[in-house]
């Protein structure tokens, strides 16, 4: 056993979905949730999202040895002054965040002398909120863990445990590296989505009936990510702003040299160019984080 009682607070698509992994596997854990929405509270009670839904985040966290925030970015501060009076001394706090150096600075005010250790499961899907979640979300997938050079070993061995248990690969990372690894692995993809969609439906000679209708599989597929919760990915782009910044312009850079080549008519750059992408595309799949199938093996459950 690593945690016997853990306290969620947010229970949409990431809280929901370890509340129900933890419910398949790890029996003997108890799980209380919170969400400061009460249709969402309402939802999650029926789904059973946690063991106890509760009406105040101070509520869900009075016995918890484990406390893992599941809100925006930018709403971590106020989240954790909530329970800052009720969080029991021994408890350890953790968050399932994109970004990391924020976050730990955010905790970290907001509960000093509280063991904090964030972590990210690198997990998820384009749908958000109290139905999205399942408990399978976690299977084979990576979550990062950051410890601050003074964790609490045994703390930190059972955070590892735990995200295990619920089917994750584990990694440990210092947190400046983990922001610059997503940055270009998750945030760049999402900003490069949110742009071309919008583009599309900003183009004034084609209509957004024949974007929809004639949505080949590119584009369709940049949808899906585009279709991610807004508020969540507005807090992580202005809480990761440094390293997303950094990799827009390194992307920025490369954009211009294919713009070059195709002006130019250099398909030997275009060529070599693809070939390389092309490499990283199987190695994704050869690793089994991802599928070669024309839905990518996700069916109703995509993955983020």
């Amino acid at each position: 056993m690593t945690f016997q009682r853990i306290a969620i607070i947010g229970l949409g698509l990431l809280g929901g979905s370890i509340g129900l992994a933890v419910r398949a596997n790890l029996p003997g854990a108890v799980t209380t949730g919170y969400d400061h929405d009460p249709a969402t509270r309402k939802r999650a009670a029926t789904r059973g999202l946690a063991d106890k839904v509760c009406d105040s985040a101070a509520e869900a966290v009075r016995e918890a040895d484990l406390v893992i925030f599941c809100v925006p970015p930018l709403a971590m501060a106020e989240a954790a002054l909530a329970i800052a009076e009720a969080l029991p001394p021994g408890a350890l706090v953790s968050d399932v965040g994109s970004s990391k150096v924020a976050v730990a600075k955010a905790l970290g005010e907001a509960l000093p002398g509280h063991a904090i250790i964030p972590a990210h499961p690198v997990a998820g899907t384009e749908n958000s909120g109290p139905d999205a979640g399942f408990a399978a979300l976690f299977h084979n997938r990576w979550c990062i863990i950051t410890p601050p050079a003074d964790a609490d070993l045994q703390l930190l061995t059972k955070l590892t445990q735990f995200w295990e248990a619920l089917g994750a690969n584990v990694e440990i990372m210092d947190a400046p590296h983990h922001d610059l690894v997503l940055a270009v692995t998750s945030h760049l993809p999402h900003l490069i989505a949110y742009t071309i969609v919008g583009t599309a439906s900003d183009l004034e000679e084609v209509t957004q009936s024949e974007v929809i209708k004639y949505s080949a599989g590119g584009f369709r597929d940049f949808t899906r990510i585009a279709a991610s919760d807004p508020t969540m990915w507005r807090d992580v782009f202005l809480s990761n702003k440094d390293a997303v910044l950094e990799m827009l312009q390194r992307f920025s850079e490369d954009l211009t040299a294919l713009q070059r080549a195709i002006r130019v008519g250099d398909g030997d750059a275009l060529f070599d160019h693809f070939t390389r992408t092309r490499a990283i595309r199987r190695s994704i799949i050869a690793e089994g984080q991802d599928d070669a199938r024309p839905d990518f093996g996700r069916g109703d459950h995509g993955d983020g």
